[in-house]
Order: C-alpha cells, then sequence, then structure tokens
C-alpha cells in the first residue's frame, strides 16, 4: 500500500478518535513533539502510558477486592491514572477517573467498582486505537524509509 494511502488512513483514524472525544488538544501537543531526530516519541509516549495504565488498574482491582477498601490508597492511584491521561490527551479516560475519584471520596465501594469497570472499557478502546495508530506509523515509516534508499 503507498505511503499516500496509508497517511490517509492515519489521519482518518486520528481525526475519528478526536471526534469521538477520546483524544482532546494535549495529543496534538504531544505530537508536535516528534520530529525527525525522534520518529518514534509518540509511540514511545503512548507505550509509557498503556504499560503505566495497565499496572494501575491491575493495582486498582487489587485494592477493590479487599474486604475492607483503602479508599486513601484507590484515590492515589486514579489521581496518578487521571494525570497519566491527562498527560497524552486521553480525554475519555481522564474523565472517568473523575467521576472515579468522586466514589473514592465518598467511600462508596460499589461506585468505585462501576467506575472501575468504566476505566479499564474506556481504557481499552483507546488502547486498542492506539495500537492501530502506532502500526500505520510504523508502516508508514518503513515504506519511507525503502522508498529513500
Amino acid at each position: 500500500m503507498a505511503s499516500t494511502a496509508l497517511k490517509d488512513q492515519l489521519d482518518g483514524l486520528l481525526n475519528s478518535m478526536f471526534r469521538e472525544g477520546l483524544l482532546d488538544e494535549q495529543f496534538t501537543q504531544l505530537q508536535m513533539l516528534q520530529d525527525a531526530n525522534n520518529p518514534d516519541f509518540v509511540a514511545e509516549v503512548i507505550s509509557l502510558f498503556c504499560d503505566d495504565s495497565e499496572r494501575i488498574l491491575g493495582e486498582l482491582t487489587k485494592l477493590l477486592d479487599q474486604a475492607v477498601v483503602d479508599f486513601v490508597k484507590v484515590d492515589a492511584y486514579v489521581h496518578q491514572l487521571k494525570g497519566s491521561s491527562s498527560s497524552v490527551g486521553a480525554q475519555h479516560v481522564k474523565l472517568a477517573c473523575i467521576e472515579f475519584r468522586q466514589f473514592c471520596e465518598d467511600h462508596d465501594k460499589e461506585g468505585c467498582m462501576r467506575a472501575l469497570h468504566v476505566v479499564k472499557h474506556e481504557y481499552c478502546n483507546l488502547r486498542s486505537k492506539f495500537e492501530s495508530m502506532i502500526q500505520l506509523e510504523r508502516r508508514i515509516f518503513a515504506y519511507d524509509t525503502k522508498q529513500q534508499n
């Protein structure tokens, strides 16, 4: 597939992610930091975000499985996830974390369980689209590199 077609496909995916509200302006800022000297910058940041998110979601699951929930710890993890989501422009994940924090404040275990489910759903949806985006970027880079040689 020609580089132009791949770039169109990538643009379409990104546009749909913005339209759906999955991403916000912070993601655009992140993209502007990528250049020829560091063509994998966005992919690396996304990879770190995903690794960190997976770890936090695992910790939250463990904490909420306890008979007595430490809402201060739960809130600290949700706050951390909200911050990392904000930094990559993951709008839906960030908004779900804001709701989650309210349940922590209220010491509402059932609300926290529901909120964790929503956060996981939003994160998995975003991760899937990020994976597609990174695959397209790598294919474009490989094609363009091959054309230059």
